[in-house]
């Protein structure tokens, strides 16, 4: 399984760079306004600063509804790295975008989606990521694993292509969870990814290890 990071800030992925397991970034206008990345040229810049840092592939997002602005600013973001995956929203107009980049080899990530339907349209259009949201549903109470689980088997049935990220994770046993059902791709936060890391009984066992070591060669 991909390991993506959910974050528009620069020393978050630089510290899941450095561990050796990030491949790729996606960003969204929440997450670039939380870092004060504001004005069009400088939150183009920034996205080529997250490629520079990371190896992998980096969704960038159109902020335009409307089809025509969609492709004109999916093109621009293209052009910008060869890392660049345009990240289009679950709406018809997004749906025709997608088919339309797809059909161009330019990669896509459809996102807000969440449903099995959403995600089966996506695939249509030759989407290369389907983000459905997770921990949104699971916040509305609402198994969002379950929906992991539904788009698996219908890509599946008709050998579709289109990898399934996992998008809204929250924690670690949501990584542990979409592992299992087989998710291509998870997107989180830097802590959910560190969160895999700890465990009493390595914590333990460790100290023991330096204890006993330190104890036969005083």
């Amino acid at each position: 399984m991909k390991f993506f990071i959910d974050t528009a800030n620069l020393n978050e992925i630089k510290a899941a760079q450095s561990l050796g397991v990030l491949d790729g970034v996606t960003t969204n206008p929440s997450l670039m306004a939380k870092e004060g990345i504001t004005g069009k040229n400088n939150i183009l810049k920034h996205y080529v600063d997250i490629c520079n840092i990371c190896d992998g592939e980096v969704s960038a997002e159109v902020n335009a509804i409307d089809y025509d602005g969609m492709i004109k600013e999916g093109e621009e973001l293209a052009e910008l790295h060869d890392q660049i995956v345009v990240k289009l929203p679950m709406t018809k107009e997004g749906v025709m975008a997608c088919k339309y980049f797809s059909d161009k080899g330019i990669k896509t990530n459809v996102t807000l989606v969440f449903s099995a339907g959403q995600a089966l349209l996506a695939a249509k259009a030759g989407a290369t990521f389907v983000s459905p949201f997770i921990g949104r549903l699971d916040d509305i109470s609402t198994d969002g694993l379950n929906l992991i689980q539904e788009i698996r088997e219908i890509y599946d049935n008709y050998g579709y292509e289109t990898q399934i990220l996992a998008a809204s994770v929250r924690h670690t046993m949501h990584i542990v969870n979409c592992a299992k059902i087989g998710a291509d791709v998870m997107t989180g936060p830097l802590s959910a990814i560190l969160g895999l890391l700890k465990h009493p009984l390595t914590d333990i066992g460790l100290a023991q290890f330096i204890a006993d070591f330190e104890k036969g060669n005083k």
